[in-house]
């Protein structure tokens, strides 16, 4: 049965159309605020060569507990790389009073994931402002979506990839036993944060894979055990250089 349509029906409804278009014009501008921000950050120029030497990265590979952190400590120490972790270059940016890192918060806390623009940009800022010339990249690239945007940003292509290959269940008690008293150290939440790098970073993995350039580390063991498996790796990187030379 069709209902009549009074003066202060119609008026109300005019009311709530009012308010919605204006919640759909500010959700709008703040989109497009965003990706011209995004936009603005991501401009980077290609890597170039410093004192005639290209950059030399190694990603750095590997779930939650897999010990990959340790490591890049031990060769940053033996081999003198620069260590970026992504992680570490967004949190830095998002506590800083720049336009980007009011960006950064904004989308973590509704969210959403950070474009891959904004991190590329991040670790090639800190690659530019380096004085080294090799490079360890700690947990990126993440994703496909990530590696395509490195390479496209960057014109560059990892010399190297780390994979710390570890069973499940070893690092689900590593990383149990070193957040004891966190919130989200339930083993329930790390098999989910394993299941999202299996999908997400096991593609990237197979992809690099194929040109040859992972190298997989059997990372169960002692500190020192699972480093006498890196330390080759780095060992014959160092001794084609100088052949080169």
């Amino acid at each position: 049965m069709w209902r009549k349509v009074t003066a202060t029906s119609f008026s109300s409804l005019k009311s709530s159309l009012f308010f919605t278009r204006l919640h759909l014009q500010q959700a709008t501008k703040h989109n497009a605020a965003s990706a011209s921000a995004v936009s603005r950050f991501a401009t980077v120029a290609p890597l170039q060569e410093k004192d005639g030497r290209c950059p030399f990265i190694t990603f750095v590979l590997g779930g939650p507990g897999s010990g990959k952190g340790t490591q890049c400590i031990k060769i940053v120490e033996t081999f003198g790389f620069k260590h970026l972790s992504a992680g570490d270059l967004l949190r830095r940016e998002m506590v800083s009073n720049s336009e980007y890192g009011s960006m950064i918060l904004n989308t973590i806390k509704e969210g959403r994931i950070v474009p891959s623009e904004v991190t590329v940009k991040l670790i090639l800022k800190e690659m530019e402002s380096s004085d080294n010339h090799k490079f360890l990249i700690d947990g990126f690239p993440r994703s496909e979506e990530n590696r395509i945007a490195f390479e496209k940003i960057s014109g560059a292509e990892p010399d190297v990839v780390l994979f710390f290959d570890c069973p499940e269940d070893v690092m689900v008690k590593r990383v149990l036993s070193r957040n004891q008293g966190r919130i989200d150290d339930n083993i329930d939440t790390i098999k989910k944060r394993l299941k999202v790098f299996e999908a997400l970073n096991l593609p990237v993995i197979d992809y690099y894979a194929k040109k040859g350039k992972v190298h997989r580390i059997n990372a169960v063991g002692t500190v020192d055990e699972i480093f006498e498996q890196v330390r080759p790796v780095f060992k014959a990187c160092e001794q084609k250089a100088l052949n080169r030379s």
